[in-house]
């Protein structure tokens, strides 16, 4: 596989919802983009609250731009707050730094697009991402 359809974006969102509803967490929204950063698909949860596209698409843009999932970006944030301030910058302030956005990666490795939720804790956003990814049959990358 070379890149992500529809029906793979849609998939990885219903296994991250599926995720959520088994662990009871808050409405999610999720964003899921292609490798160049373009939206593939997003839905929200029944309930979720304003701002979460912005946040879900800022995690999976933060994640595709440096290559990992937002959790290394979460941590050099705290190592390196000026890298992290000019990437948000350099970005026009697409970027969200905390978990929450996940790689998704082919079987050789290879960037096919990022997941990028919101809704609940970061640490629960990345659980639900890396899940349905995983559900896919797809590899994640969460940093």
């Amino acid at each position: 596989m070379t890149s992500l359809s529809l029906k793979n974006a849609n998939t990885i969102i219903e296994g991250a919802f599926d995720k959520a509803r088994e662990a009871s967490l808050k409405p999610l929204s999720v964003a899921v983009l292609d490798a160049g950063g373009h939206l593939i698909a997003f839905q929200k949860q029944d309930g979720s609250s304003m701002l979460r596209f912005e946040i879900a698409f800022g995690k999976a843009y933060g994640a595709l731009a440096v290559g990992a999932g937002s959790r290394w970006l979460n941590n050099a944030a705290m190592e390196r707050p000026h890298f992290v301030q000019a990437l948000s910058g350099a970005s026009g302030g697409r970027i969200v730094p905390v978990p929450g956005g996940v790689l998704v990666r082919s079987e050789n490795g290879a960037v096919l697009g990022a997941v990028g939720i919101s809704g609940d804790t970061s640490d629960n956003d990345e659980l639900c991402g890396v899940a349905g990814i995983a559900g896919a049959g797809l590899a994640a990358d969460a940093g």
